[in-house]
C-alpha cells in the first residue's frame, strides 16, 4: 500500500471519489496508520482472517506486541467492523451513494 502513494493520492484513485468536496477536507494522520499497522502486523493469519477470533487475551497479546494500548486494539476492530458493515450494504444495494455516506 505504501508504494502506491498517500493515501489521499489513493483515495483519489478510487471512482466517484475524486467528486467528493468533504473528501479534500480529511487529512489522514499519518501516525495513527503507523499504528494500525503495528497492530496488524502483531495479529496472526487466523485474527486476521476473522476478526470475531479475537477475545480478551488475544487483544492484550496484540496490544503488548504493536506498542498499543488495549483500547487501541478496540478502537481498530470496531472501526474495521463498522466499515466492513457499510460496505457490506453497499454491495447488497448494488451501487455506492457517495453522496448519502459524507451527508
Amino acid at each position: 500500500m505504501k508504494k502506491l502513494g498517500s493515501l489521499e493520492q489513493i483515495l483519489g484513485m478510487l471512482p466517484g471519489m475524486g467528486q467528493i468536496k468533504k473528501l479534500k477536507e480529511l487529512k489522514p494522520d499519518e501516525r495513527e496508520l503507523v499504528m494500525v499497522e503495528a497492530i496488524i502486523n502483531s495479529m496472526t493469519r487466523e485474527e486476521r482472517r476473522s476478526h470475531k477470533v479475537i477475545n480478551g487475551s488475544r487483544r492484550r497479546r496484540i496490544a503488548r506486541g504493536s506498542g498499543t494500548t488495549v483500547q487501541d486494539v478496540n478502537r481498530l476492530l470496531k472501526n474495521f467492523a463498522q466499515t466492513k458493515k457499510m460496505m457490506e450494504r453497499f454491495v447488497k444495494k448494488g451501487q455506492l451513494d457517495m453522496g448519502s455516506f459524507f451527508g
